[in-house]
């Protein structure tokens, strides 16, 4: 009897076992050969899924930032929250999920290094992959200033002010190695304190 292959539910296993193994040994001493063992797959099933590990690295990401959207929605959802604390949430969250893949992040600047050594400009490529975060915390905002919670400021600004706040997360957890972010929220906290009317 034939066993039938659910090829998405694999495909998704493939990406969190790769991540793993990506925030555990790092970008450079993942092979496509290491990624298959930790499948418990062979190299040729493997190339069935993807055609090489950048390509895994790449989608391993994508489906982390997807889940982090899913929860943002979520939180977005809550039309009896405030706006005030709908993106407090949003932000604490995005916070949480720096520190909880926090291995992630110093691999993931060390590759962004290697695409800029090669030519390729990182910014468009993290771009790509934050658009949607943007995108939300763009809604929340706008929403917030219909309802007379967030002071009239240009939205791009704010957006960019709290963007910040969240890249400076991202270095002192992959960089610094901090695992305390209380002070990445208090600095949230007075931002968003800043924009409240």
């Amino acid at each position: 009897m034939a066993v039938i292959v659910e090829h998405d539910k694999r495909k998704e296993e493939i990406l969190e076992k790769s991540l793993n193994l990506f925030c555990n040994q790092g970008f450079d001493d993942v092979t496509f050969q290491k990624i298959a063992d930790a499948c418990g797959i062979t190299r040729t099933t493997l190339y069935i899924y993807f055609k090489n590990k950048h390509e895994i690295f790449v989608w391993s990401i994508k489906q982390l930032t997807t889940k982090i959207e899913k929860q943002i929605v979520q939180i977005i959802k809550k039309e009896a929250l405030p706006p005030d604390e709908t993106l407090r949430k949003t932000l604490f969250l995005i916070v949480d999920k720096c520190c909880e893949y926090n291995k992630l992040f110093a691999v993931l600047l060390t590759y962004l290094i290697q695409l800029q050594k090669q030519g390729i400009d990182p910014n468009e490529r993290v771009h790509r992959r934050v658009l949607r975060i943007v995108h939300f915390l763009s809604t929340i905002i706008i929403r917030g200033q219909n309802e007379g919670v967030f002071r009239m400021l240009p939205v791009k600004d704010v957006n960019d002010m709290l963007y910040a706040t969240i890249e400076t997360a991202i270095f002192r957890i992959a960089v610094l190695n901090q695992k305390d972010v209380s002070d990445v929220k208090n600095i949230i906290n007075m931002a968003i304190r800043g924009i409240t009317a």
